[in-house]
């Protein structure tokens, strides 16, 4: 068996070509000549040259013979990249990645959506597979063009396209070769992780987001979504319980919600005269004070998946990071 996989050298991506391989399943991945390989050290995999913006024919040549399709690549960081940009990927770049598929009929197209695309829950209720992003465009960019592609996925599979959508929360663990979601651990580790803001999220580890793609690609239900995510726990908490792993004092502040706005107001100030070196943009100060949780019933009750516990899921990151020399 074969699996073409998209965002092949990212975090998901790479850790897909390891969970793949480790059943036997030999996986192709789409990158550029000029893509570092960085996070697929030690793995072996089949490189396909081209890009998910390519024509699709061109496309539907490079999985050709491969049982599934995982369409994993993405732009999240649209404060550094831009939004044109964003869209161009995430949107044009998924149509792109649809229509190959229907010339190259694939088994099974899994496509690696986002809990963002759910929106926000309501006040004391958690997003589900139900959840419909509900926020204008410009309050969260990239939820947005994560839910206009889901569009799109479900529209082929009206088509007859065999789409079906995983939504990862918010994603740790090793091959986090551009600390991506996993920067606080790292903060924490060196020291400098001081304040937290008053919401929350869900975290997933890494190997279940995989095994929640294979899952998926295994038993899903055709055209159906499955949040893949781990605990619901607030930013303080995440924050106290990094630093104590790793020996450090807790964040001696605690931003009110109330503060939010005007913090956000600053940085986009600062955005205005230094541009992408602000690592963050306003929208996200804004929902950092949101409590972004979610209920993973479906897919443990589906495709019978069993997080692994918050803790160890943090352990296992800061691990990585430490022993890749990200901590110094």
């Amino acid at each position: 068996m074969k699996a073409f996989i998209t965002g092949g050298t990212g975090f998901v991506g790479a850790n897909l070509v390891e969970g793949l391989a480790e059943q036997g399943i030999q996986a192709r991945i789409l990158r550029r000549e000029s893509s570092s390989l960085k996070a697929l050290d030690g793995l072996t995999y089949e490189s396909a040259i081209g890009d998910i913006l390519d024509p699709p024919e061109k496309l539907a040549e490079l999985m050709a013979g491969c049982d599934w399709v995982f369409h994993v690549a993405a732009v999240a960081d649209y404060w550094r990249q831009g939004e044109a940009w964003l869209y161009k990927v995430n949107v044009e770049g998924t149509k792109n990645m649809i229509a190959a598929a229907a010339l190259a009929r694939p088994a099974r197209f899994i496509f690696t959506s986002s809990l963002a695309a759910m929106g926000l829950p309501r006040p004391g209720q958690l997003l589900d597979e139900f959840s419909t992003f509900n926020l204008k465009p410009r309050q969260f960019p990239y939820g947005h063009s994560k839910h206009l592609a889901e569009i799109e996925l479900f529209r082929a599979v009206d088509a007859g396209l065999p789409g079906i959508i995983v939504n990862p929360t918010v994603i740790l663990g090793p091959r986090d070769v551009n600390q991506i979601s996993g920067s606080f651990i790292i903060e924490a580790a060196k020291g400098t992780l001081k304040f937290t803001t008053p919401g929350g999220a869900n975290f997933v580890a890494v190997k279940d987001v995989v095994v929640g793609h294979i899952a998926a690609a295994r038993q899903g239900q055709i055209g159906q979504r499955y949040i893949l995510g781990g605990e619901n726990r607030s930013f303080r908490d995440v924050a106290e319980l990094a630093c104590q792993l790793v020996g450090r004092p807790k964040p001696w502040l605690h931003l009110p919600r109330w503060l939010l706005p005007l913090v956000a107001g600053g940085v986009a100030a600062a955005r205005l005269l230094l541009g992408n070196r602000i690592p963050l943009d306003a929208n996200q100060v804004r929902l950092s004070g949101v409590n972004i949780y979610a209920d993973t019933g479906k897919a443990q009750r589906e495709m019978g998946l069993t997080p692994i516990p918050f803790v160890d899921t943090v352990q296992t990151a800061y691990d990585w990071y430490n022993s890749h020399g990200y901590l110094t």
